[in-house]
């Protein structure tokens, strides 16, 4: 059984008591403790973390995003926060869907603005007030976002070089692959085979 540090209960009971209503009452694994909030009071928790002289998570880590397909609504948007003065890790998490938009923490975290770009890039989440959200990591042009567990893995399109018009050009994937069948023969993979001998590793 886990042993929980005293001191993160201790933060969750403080967070619970200075700032109710802003999040569930907290998680704690792995030496970290979890926030879930709600859309309304998500700036003002991030703040509130920041702020207080008991809480100092002055440093945002990352914030990513994590596609449930089979929850609704679908998406958590999860911050890591890290108070250099406590030697403390914090997360706050959002569940959304991607109709309407998170609000922004370029405001609370200067660091939000790319991590922002990348989930909206990656998994179509906007940021509401973001001051220039677009694509980070793909094309502008580009179809869909490819880290949604819907996303087929070998995408809407494909690029090549072409000699003709000395530009890379875009054509739609032949066949699109929903999924992988793994035969374990292909260059890509190789075979993990047993030697004549009886021990492991590759045949010769």
């Amino acid at each position: 059984m886990e042993r929980i540090d005293p001191a993160l209960g201790e933060l969750g009971e403080y967070v619970a008591l200075r700032g109710p209503g802003l999040a569930e009452a907290p998680e704690i694994a792995k030496g970290e403790i979890a926030f879930v909030v709600a859309r309304e009071g998500l700036i003002r928790l991030l703040a509130f973390l920041r702020d207080d002289p008991e809480c100092r998570f002055r440093q945002l880590v990352d914030l990513c995003a994590v596609d449930w397909p089979g929850r609704r609504p679908r998406f958590d948007v999860v911050y890591h926060l890290l108070s250099h003065e406590r030697n403390q890790r914090a997360r706050v998490k959002l569940r959304t869907g991607d109709e309407v938009p998170v609000p922004s923490a370029c405001a609370v975290f200067g660091a939000a603005g790319w991590y922002e770009r990348e989930a909206w890039d990656m998994f179509g989440l906007l940021f509401a007030d973001h001051p220039d959200l677009r694509r980070l990591l793909t094309d502008y042009g580009f179809d869909g976002h490819p880290l949604r567990k819907d996303f087929p893995l070998t995408g809407h399109v494909e690029a090549r070089y072409d000699e003709d018009e000395k530009r890379v050009v875009y054509e739609p994937v032949s066949l699109t692959q929903e999924f992988r069948r793994f035969d374990f023969m292909s260059p890509w993979e190789g075979a993990d085979l047993v030697s004549r001998s009886g021990g492991g590793g590759a045949e010769r």
